[in-house]
This record gives structure tokens, sequence and C-alpha cells, in this order.
């Protein structure tokens, strides 16, 4: 069951700050299978020193598109009658509880062959709730399917084979969430789709997860469930901390300090970014070991409200 928390109008106007229109959307997000790897490749992110996620980063274009969005949005909160600048649902959400379908994809039955348990999922669904309820989101498992098809587990990492297993089992609209566990390959841990993209391509829409990477799972040091938060904090409109380097806010969210890469491990103290502050290294948007990772910061929050608000809620 849907239940989002609306933002009032004074909420709108504060935090808003960066988005792009569900037309403007459209031609980035439909570059988002071959943007810089071409047509079928993988999504490893060149621009990572290790493909731990896949999540496409963002042109300064979309970006700018993005901010100016949201921008607009807040403009027209502040009208009489305002509600976030048109499109379906209105205005924004502070939070509430996102319907989840879970999509096994497995080559056979066993852990091994990607066939996660029960067990496995019921503990994903706790780790996510115990990052996002803090923020005043959470998460309602809503249906489980389980299916196996040997391409689609070892090769989901392939443009047209992702299509074609999200055409078949996606389910719901912009604001519910789907997640997709199989077998990349090529060391990648997990990728998700933005907000921003759910317009032009709705099949695409949802997150994709190394199934062993599920708690319990044999992924260690990623095996902690941190991947499902990591990628889930990109669908709900996050960037990498280390994104734009040291020279720019790159994350869209203040109150992150910036850092010139992404960190491994967990390297207490690091600070790349000299006079900006210690790196974010425990924060769930770096690519830290999942036990190094514990928080999200209250720009993060406002960041997946606005962008939640603005392409998710009520599309």
């Amino acid at each position: 069951m849907k239940n989002f928390a609306r933002l009032s109008v004074l909420s709108v106007c504060v935090c808003a700050a960066a988005c792009v229109s569900n037309e403007e959307a459209g031609a980035e997000a439909r570059e988002h299978r071959s943007s810089a790897l071409g047509a079928g490749a993988s999504h490893a992110n060149a621009q990572a020193s290790s493909p731990r996620c896949g999540t496409r980063t963002p042109s300064d274009t979309e970006l700018e598109r993005i901010r100016q969005h949201l921008a607009r949005r807040a403009e027209a909160a502040k009208k009489p009658g305002g509600g976030g600048g048109g499109g379906g649902g209105g205005g924004g959400v502070t939070g509430g509880t996102i319907d989840v379908y879970f999509h096994v994809i497995n080559q056979g039955t066993g852990a091994s062959n990607g066939d996660v348990s029960s067990q496995q999922i019921t503990d994903q669904m706790n780790v996510l709730n115990a990052a996002f309820q803090p923020w005043g989101w959470s998460f309602n498992l809503v249906e489980v399917t389980r299916t196996t098809h040997g391409t689609w587990f070892n090769d989901c990492g392939a443009s047209s084979v992702e299509a074609e297993m999200k055409n078949a089992l996606r389910q719901g609209t912009a604001d519910d969430l789907n997640l997709y566990s199989c077998n990349p390959g090529g060391g990648l841990l997990g990728w998700a789709t933005f907000p921003n993209g759910y317009a032009s391509n709705p099949k695409d829409d949802g997150v994709v997860l190394l199934y062993s990477s599920l708690p319990g799972g044999a992924a260690a040091p990623y095996n902690l469930g941190d991947t499902a938060t990591h990628e889930v904090g990109h669908w709900m409109g996050l960037y990498h901390t280390f994104q734009g380097g040291c020279a720019r806010t790159g994350d869209s969210v203040s109150d992150t300090p910036p850092e010139r890469s992404a960190a491994f491990g967990c390297p207490s103290g690091r600070d790349s970014c000299k006079g900006a502050g210690a790196d974010p290294i425990y924060n769930f948007m770096d690519y830290t070991d999942d036990a190094c990772m514990d928080h999200f910061t209250a720009g993060q929050d406002a960041r997946m409200d606005e962008m939640f608000g603005a392409y998710r809620y009520g599309k």
C-alpha cells in the first residue's frame, strides 16, 4: 500500500533545487544504454576506478536540465495553489512507503545458481528499511517472482538482455521499485536508473543487483545488503559522493564533502580534497565495504524527497 507524506508549499520552496522535466529527460535517458560504452555494452562505469557500480554518470547538460526543472517547481510552489510545477501527482513528498517487486533471476535451484532464499530477500528488505526509515522512507515487499533463464541470469549486464528481462517482468508505476537479482559479471555489483529517466522509458526503470550481494551471499565484503542501499539511493535520485571530484559539488548535495575519487575498503581519515573535510567514506553513496557504510545525510534526504516528488510521485 502506497502512503506518501506530502510536502507543504513552504517545504517545497525551501527544498527544491534541481531536476529535469519529463520531456527534457527523454533525450538523456535514451542514451542510458549506449552513452559511453556503445550499444550492447555492459554497464561498467568508465569514470570509476573500479566497476563496482554500473549506474551511468549524468552529463553536465542533464544536471543543468535537472537543476532548472527543480527551480521551476520551486517557483510554481510559491504561487497560490502551486503544488510543484505541473505533472501528474502535483507537489513533493517528504517520505512514504514504496512498494517493491523483487525479481529473482536464476539458472537453476540453489544459492550458487542465483536462486536466493526467501530469508535473504527478507533480510535485504530489512537492510533497506534500516537505511531509509530514519529519513521517512520505507519499503513494502509486494511480490517475489522467480524466473529460471540462463541468458538473463548470466548476461543481464548486456543492454539487449536487460531490456528483454525488464520488459517481461517489470510491474507497477514510477513510484514502485522493481529489484532484479542476477549475475552481471565484470565485477559489477549493481546499477540503477534515475527518476528523471522514467517518463521516456518506463520499462527500463529499476535496480539490478548481483545476486550474491544480498545479505548472506558470497560477495564479501559486499554481502551485507548495502549494494541495494547504494543502488536504491540512485533510484531515489542520488549520485556518487565522488562525482565531480574536488572541483565542485558534483553530487548536487551540499553537505557531502567532495572527494577526488571513490573510496574502497574503509580508509578512516581519508582526505583527498584538502581543505574540504574528510572524505564521506561512511556514506552509502561511496564505494566502501558494506560494513563501512552507515548513513545518508540531511542534504541527501532533501534531494531524494525532491527528486521523488518531481519524477516518481503519482506518475
